[in-house]
C-alpha cells in the first residue's frame, strides 16, 4: 500500500491531523500501538496505506542480534502452524536471509508450495506497499492460503494464489514488519532497495535450488509499483550482466494492483475520481477549496520539476482536503469520513480508513504470539511485536535520489508483460490515475491502448460465475484489468477472481490434470479453463480421473452391446424371414403343383403358429369324407401344366355340391373339396 513519511525536513502537520488518536504517514497511517507513545502520534495523511508509529519503528531493531549464519532449508522448515485447519499442514518455510551483514539487515520471508503443478513450475513474489508496510497483509488478508477467523484460528482462502504457483511473501525493504536493520541503515534509495532485493534472491536460491528454474512473476499493490519495477529492472540487469555459468532469472511477468507508479498522472486524478463518484459535488464551496489545493500542486510540479518526483507535499495534501472537507457527522454524533481505500464505507474522522480492513484486529494479536513467532522460525531472534507498517522506512527514502518507475516501464515492457489492475471504489490510488498514465505513456512503438492511428484496444468484458466483474485491456505486452465494485485491496475483496487473472496471466490451463473449470468469460469466450477454489487434491483428482476412464470404459461397451444387439436382431430378422418365404414357397407349391394335404398344413402351422378359419374350414370339409372316399381320391399330376391357378381355386356351387359322383374331372379330383392356398 502507498505509504511515505516525510521524517526528513518534516513539514508542518495540517490542524485536523493533530487531534487524531492513530497517526497518519505521507501517503499512509501510523498505527500508535502504546497510548504511552504520544510526542508523534500525529503525522501526515496521504495517498497510501498504513505505516507503525515513529516511536514503534524507532525501537524497531533494539535488541535483535545478528542471524545465525550458514543455515540450511530445513531450518527454515515450518513443522507447525497455530491455529491451522485440521489435516496435514501445507508446505511451508519461513525465516530470515541476512542482505547487509555490515549493518545487521535481514529481510523475512514466508513461503508457501504450490499445491498442484500446471504444465510449468512457476514462483510469485508478493509484495505489499507503504514504504514500509508489511507484506502479512497479502498473506493473511489477501492472497494466501489462510486467512484468520479470529485472533486464534485460521480457516482456508479458497482464493488463494498457491493452487498453481509457489508463493513466497517478503517483508520488503529493511525494517518493514518482520524485517529489520540498524534503525540508521534503512534503504536511501529505491535503486538501495532494489540491489538488497537481488542479494536476497541470490542467497535464497542458494538455500533452495530447486525453485531457481521457476518461472518468477513479481506481484503485489500500492507504493510496490515503485518497488516492483525497481527489482524487475535490477533482475533484468543481471542476467544480462551475469557470465555463464550464473543461471538466468526467468522473469515471466509483473502484477501491480492499484499501484503508485507516475505521480505526475495520478495527483491529478484525486478531484477527477472525487467528481466521477460524486464524493463532491462541482462548482460548490468545498470544491472549490479542493481546486484551489490542486492549483498549489500544479505550481510545486511545475517549479520542483515533478515529473521526476514521486511524491510532491502539495500534492499529497489533495487527497487530505478531499478526506477533511467531505466529514459529516456520524449517528453517534462523532465527525466521520469516507474510507480511502473503500469509498463506500465510512470511517472515524481523521481515520478514514486507517481502521480497515476488519480483518487486521486478528492479524496484529496473531502475528504477536510466541508460540507463532517460534512456528515461523523467529525465536532465536530477539524483536518487539509485529507492526503493520513502519513510517521510519518511508521517511528514509531520499525521494530525490529515485525517480518515479513509470519511467522505467517501458524498458521491461520490451521484454517482460506486465498486468496493471484496479478496484474501483479506491480513492488513494484509483483507477482513473491508472489509465491516465496508461494513456500518457509510450511503449513497444505506441501510445497507450492506441493498436493503430486513432483506434484503441477494445475494453473486453468480463463475467466471473455469471456475475460482471469488469473489464480487461491489453495492447503491445500490458494488460490492464478494472474490478467492479472492488477496493484498493482487490484480493481482500474478490481472492478468487484475482486468482483466476493471475491463472489467465500465467497461461494455467488445468484440461489436462482434472478438476471443475471455474466460468469465467471475457466478451462471452471461456478462453483456457482455470480452477479457482475448491481444487481437489492431487489424490482425488487422480481418483477423479480414475472414475472418468472407468465411466468411459463402460460407456464404450455399452455402445458395442448395443450395436451387437442391433445386429443380432437384424440378422434374426433377416434369418426369419427368409425361413419364412421359403416355407411359404414350398406350402404354395405343395398346393398349385400337388403334394400332401395333411403334410403342407403342419408345414404352414409350424411356420406361422397359425391356425385361422380359412385351415379350420378346410379341415371340416375334409373331416366329411369317410376313409374310403379319400382312398378313391387322386390329386392332379403336378406336371398337369393344363390345370389353371383358376381351377385350383374354383370351390364350386351348391348345386354341384349335390352330386359329387357327376362332377368329378377328368383327373378324378373334387374341386368342391380343394385344399386353401392362403
Amino acid at each position: 500500500m502507498k505509504s511515505h513519511f516525510h521524517l526528513l525536513g518534516l513539514p508542518a502537520l495540517p490542524e485536523f491531523a493533530l487531534s487524531a488518536k492513530s497517526s497518519w504517514s505521507a501517503p499512509s497511517r501510523v498505527h500508535v500501538a502504546s497510548s504511552t507513545k504520544t510526542t508523534l502520534e500525529a503525522a501526515i495523511p496521504s495517498a497510501g496505506r498504513k505505516d507503525a508509529s515513529l516511536l514503534d519503528a524507532a525501537w524497531g531493531a533494539k535488541g535483535r542480534g545478528s542471524v545465525v549464519a550458514e543455515k540450511s532449508a530445513g531450518d527454515y522448515f515450518v513443522h507447525s502452524l497455530p491455529g491451522a485447519p485440521e489435516g496435514p499442514l501445507l508446505k511451508m518455510h519461513a525465516g530470515f536471509v541476512e542482505v547487509d551483514p555490515e549493518h545487521n539487515g535481514n529481510l523475512f520471508f514466508w513461503h508457501y508450495q504450490n499445491r498442484h503443478i500446471a504444465n510449468r513450475q512457476r514462483t510469485v513474489i508478493w509484495l505489499n506497499g507503504g514504504p514500509g508496510c508489511s507484506s502479512e497483509d497479502g498473506a493473511l488478508m489477501e492472497i494466501g492460503p489462510y486467512r484468520l477467523k479470529d485472533d486464534k484460528t485460521l480457516e482456508y482462502n479458497d482464493g488463494s494464489w498457491d493452487e498453481f504457483a509457489n508463493i513466497m511473501f517478503v517483508d520488503n525493504p529493511v525494517g518493514t514488519g518482520f524485517s529489520y536493520a540498524d534503525t540508521d541503515s534503512y534503504v536511501q534509495s529505491l535503486q538501495e532497495m532494489a540491489d538488497q532485493f537481488i542479494t536476497f534472491l541470490e542467497k535464497w536460491f542458494v538455500l533452495f535450488p530447486e525453485y531457481e528454474h521457476d518461472d518468477i512473476y513479481i506481484a503485489g499493490e500500492s507504493y510496490a509499483g515503485q518497488h516492483i519495477p525497481y527489482i524487475a529492472k535490477a533482475i533484468m540487469d543481471r542476467n544480462k550482466k551475469s557470465p555463464a555459468p550464473v543461471h538466468k532469472w526467468i522473469l515471466k511477468g509483473l502484477l501491480i494492483g492499484n499501484g503508485w507508479i507516475s505521480p505526475i498522472d495520478q495527483y491529478p486524478a484525486y478531484l477527477t475520481y472525487a467528481y466521477k463518484t460524486g464524493l463532491i459535488q462541482g462548482d460548490t464551496p468545498m470544491a472549490k477549496e479542493v481546486e484551489k489545493q490542486q492549483a498549489e500542486c500544479f505550481g510545486a510540479l511545475d517549479k520542483n520539476d515533478g515529473a521526476n518526483r514521486i511524491d510532491t507535499y502539495q500534492c499529497e495534501k489533495i487527497l487530505q482536503e478531499i478526506l477533511r472537507v467531505t466529514q459529516t457527522k456520524g449517528p453517534d454524533g462523532n465527525m466521520q469520513c469516507v474510507n480511502m481505500y473503500d469509498i463506500r464505507l465510512k470511517d472515524s474522522f481523521p481515520s478514514c480508513g486507517m481502521n480497515w480492513p476488519p480483518d487486521l484486529k486478528y492479524v496484529e494479536p496473531y502475528l504477536a504470539r510466541p508460540d507463532v513467532l517460534q512456528a515461523l522460525n523467529m525465536g532465536e531472534i530477539d524483536q518487539p511485536a509485529w507492526t503493520e507498517c513502519n513510517s521510519v522506512v518511508g521517511g528514509a527514502i531520499r525521494i530525490k535520489d529515485s525517480k518515479p518507475s513509470y519511467q522505467i516501464l517501458p524498458e521491461i515492457l520490451n521484454e517482460v508483460p506486465i498486468v496493471l489492475f484496479s478496484g474501483d471504489q479506491d480513492l488513494i490510488c484509483n483507477h482513473i490515475g491508472t489509465e491516465d498514465l496508461i494513456n500518457n505513456m509510450e511503449w513497444n512503438g505506441g501510445k497507450g491502448f492506441e493498436v493503430s492511428p486513432g483506434t484503441w484496444a477494445p475494453r473486453r468484458s468480463w463475467t466471473f460465475e455469471g456475475e460482471t466483474a469488469g473489464f480487461y485491456q491489453e495492447a503491445r505486452n500490458l494488460t490492464y484489468v478494472l474490478f467492479h465494485n472492488s477496493s484498493h485491496m482487490v484480493p481482500f475483496d474478490y481472492a478468487r477472481r484475482t486468482r483466476d487473472m493471475l491463472d489467465r496471466f500465467m497461461r494455467v490451463d488445468i484440461a489436462n490434470i482434472g478438476g471443475k473449470p471455474t466460468d469465467s468469460r471475457i466478451d462471452g469466450e471461456k478462453g483456457l479453463e482455470t480452477s479457482v477454489g475448491a481444487h481437489p487434491n492431487s489424490t482425488l483428482a487422480q481418483e477423479t480421473e480414475k472414475e472418468k476412464l472407468n465411466a468411459a470404459k463402460w460407456s464404450a461397451y455399452y455402445k458395442s452391446g448395443e450395436v451387437a444387439l442391433v445386429v443380432v436382431i437384424i440378422m434374426a430378422a433377416v434369418w426369419g424371414w427368409y425361413i419364412w418365404r421359403d416355407r411359404r414357397k414350398r406350402a404354395g407349391y405343395a398346393g398349385l403343383f400337388g403334394g400332401s394335404m395333411e403334410g403342407s398344413s403342419e408345414r404352414l402351422r409350424g411356420a406361422m403358429g397359425l391356425e385361422n378359419s380359412r385351415h379350420k374350414r378346410g379341415d371340416v370339409e375334409t373331416g366329411s369324407f369317410e376313409d374310403e372316399e379319400l382312398e378313391e381320391l387322386h390329386l392332379r399330376p403336378p406336371g398337369d401344366r393344363h390345370a389353371t391357378v383358376e381351377d385350383s381355386f374354383d370351390m364350386g356351387t351348391d348345386s354341384e355340391e349335390e352330386d359329387d359322383d357327376e362332377r368329378v374331372n377328368g383327373n378324378g379330383m373334387d374341386k368342391g373339396k380343394g385344399i386353401e392356398k392362403s
